[in-house]
């Protein structure tokens, strides 16, 4: 919904993502979503036994998530630090549990630390951020050891585990590829989680901003929630 009415043009960009642009006019605009959606209740799928495939053995499709991006500077000090923390796993799986492991012990979370601009090799470097940072470093990591990864961002209500003190946010986390298909991984809260809303995905946070403004703006408020229904 979007307050004052104006017309919205759809679109999906090259990541499959369903996109709205709009021309908004000067003063106050407001945007809103609510939806019911449908979840299995299941928690996200284990696999401990996918392999890692060998570069030759990735399709042409998923090599885009093997390359540098806004965020996620492969082609940094960072390849050397992933071979050297992570070169002695079990590639696969094992590897890329090791990798949330690690950066889920390595970064302190914390909201007002919180920065836009911040890459992985900053989150490394700096050790603090929020959910986003968390996940920016696990992909830099797995596609430095030749696992494609990319970013996911969405609803991830607190169910199944104990209620949240921070007001709620839009959730990351990321989905790496083995064995011939996607798995979601979490570095910052690094268990199986229930009841993952996903909204977009792309090579990392840059691709699947909430919004993309072109002008002078300012936000003034932002509220997200993700409730249990029940039946």
């Amino acid at each position: 919904m979007i307050a004052p009415n104006v017309p919205a043009t759809e679109y999906y960009d090259l990541y499959g993502n369903r996109c709205a642009r709009i021309v908004a006019p000067a003063g106050r605009i407001s945007l809103r979503n609510e939806a019911v959606v449908e979840d299995c209740g299941l928690t996200d799928l284990q696999a401990p036994g996918s392999r890692q495939l060998q570069i030759q053995e990735l399709p042409n499709e998923v090599m885009l998530y093997l390359l540098a991006s806004r965020y996620c500077e492969v082609d940094s000090e960072l390849k050397d630090i992933a071979w050297s923390l992570f070169g002695n796993t079990a590639p696969g799986w094992p590897r890329v549990q090791a990798i949330c492991d690690f950066a889920h012990s390595h970064i302190r979370f914390n909201y007002m630390e919180a920065r836009a601009t911040r890459t992985a090799l900053e989150v490394y470097r700096e050790q603090v951020g929020v959910c986003r940072d968390y996940m920016h470093l696990a992909i830099t990591l797995c596609r430095c050891c030749n696992i494609p990864a990319r970013y996911c961002t969405g609803y991830l209500g607190d169910i199944g585990v104990p209620p949240g003190h921070d007001p709620m946010d839009f959730s990351a986390w990321f989905e790496a590829y083995l064995d011939g298909q996607w798995y979601t991984f979490d570095a910052r809260n690094n268990v199986p989680r229930i009841g993952r809303v996903l909204m977009a995905r792309g090579r990392d946070a840059a691709d699947v901003a909430l919004t993309t403004t072109f002008g002078k703006n300012t936000l003034h408020k932002f509220t997200v929630w993700a409730d249990p229904i029940q039946e």
